[in-house]
């Protein structure tokens, strides 16, 4: 009998609500947005007025009577209300190890979602193809379309919504029993099949099992999808665009919305293409090498540098390695 582990795997589904129910949906993620907002504005304030860190404890224990004072966060899940607190913990905890800038006050347009901690707030109704949703604190039931890889008990659950596009997602994280893997303790491994791999831009992936040399070719779906986008980006100029005081044309949301749908499709072909192609890599071999200096240390590329926009006037140069 196969042993087997247990793992936490994320699978996406999209949502498909009506008019009725995306209005419910955009209203409890304002709300969230607005007590997003009323969290880091409670923790500016402390620290100006009396140089107090204020901790996520505190504000998780103020929410009873922040229900009370607005009554229309009443109706939404007491988890989800505390996961949308921790969020701002989370922001804070980062800008203090240095990871990330102050945590600033959130647009509507910015503002992604809220999640679902614990089970008591939804049920799901899938084996992890299609299915229904279903979330007790707004009433909503939604059909939702996917097809998850790994399926097995839904733990959490974040609802996303992605304004250009005017779509709405469930993440979800499964645990799910997967064999274990057959290497035992560090002294006894035993490797069948061994791969070293380099990423490049010429070529996407080139991978060496000891006796042959492989190059997987660069899909470049940037560069196909780039002529449709520029002219779609051309069109936007000439509209009407959103500024201080000024509302977006009817015209300008139209073309931004066509424009990025031409830039999700590039993205949905670049994920679908990297899944195929490390899904074959894994079933072939069983570990995969790289990045190895003078065969002692591991070197550890720093990827963000060098895709990030150059400054000044050479920033162009580091455009096509980039796309």
């Amino acid at each position: 009998m196969t042993e087997t582990v247990l793992v936490i795997r994320r699978q996406t589904f999209r949502l498909y609500p009506n008019k009725t129910q995306e209005r419910d949906l955009l209203s409890a993620r304002r709300l969230h947005c607005y007590l997003y907002n009323a969290c880091v504005a409670h923790r500016r304030y402390e620290y100006r007025r009396n140089r107090r860190t204020v901790t996520y404890l505190e504000q998780q224990n103020l929410l009873p009577e922040f229900k009370q004072a607005w009554p229309e966060f009443a109706q939404l899940n007491s988890h989800s209300l505390q996961a949308t607190v921790k969020r701002v913990d989370f922001a804070y905890q980062r800008f203090f190890q240095g990871l990330s800038k102050k945590p600033k006050f959130k647009s509507i347009k910015r503002y992604s979602g809220w999640t679902y901690p614990s089970t008591s707030g939804w049920k799901v109704a899938s084996n992890g193809k299609h299915g229904r949703i279903t979330l007790n604190d707004l009433g909503l039931t939604l059909r939702m379309r996917g097809k998850a890889k790994d399926w097995g008990r839904p733990t959490t659950l974040t609802i996303v919504y992605k304004p250009t596009l005017r779509q709405w997602y469930a993440s979800f994280t499964v645990e799910v029993e997967v064999p274990r893997p057959k290497f035992g303790s560090q002294s006894d491994l035993k490797y069948e099949s061994i791969v070293a791999y380099d990423l490049g831009a010429e070529t996407a992936i080139t991978l060496y099992d000891g006796s042959e040399f492989y190059e997987v070719a660069n899909p470049r779906f940037t560069q196909r999808s780039e002529e449709k986008i520029r002219k779609t980006a051309k069109l936007k100029r000439r509209k009407r665009a959103p500024r201080k005081g000024v509302k977006a044309s009817r015209r300008w949301k139209k073309i931004n919305r066509l424009e990025a749908k031409l830039q999700a499709k590039v993205a949905r072909q670049r994920r679908d293409w990297q899944h195929k192609v490390t899904s074959k890599i894994a079933s072939r071999y069983d570990i995969g090498v790289t990045g190895r200096v003078s065969g002692t240390e591991s070197l550890k590329l720093d990827v963000k540098g060098m895709t990030h926009k150059a400054k000044g006037k050479g920033k162009k140069r580091k455009a096509g390695l980039n796309k």
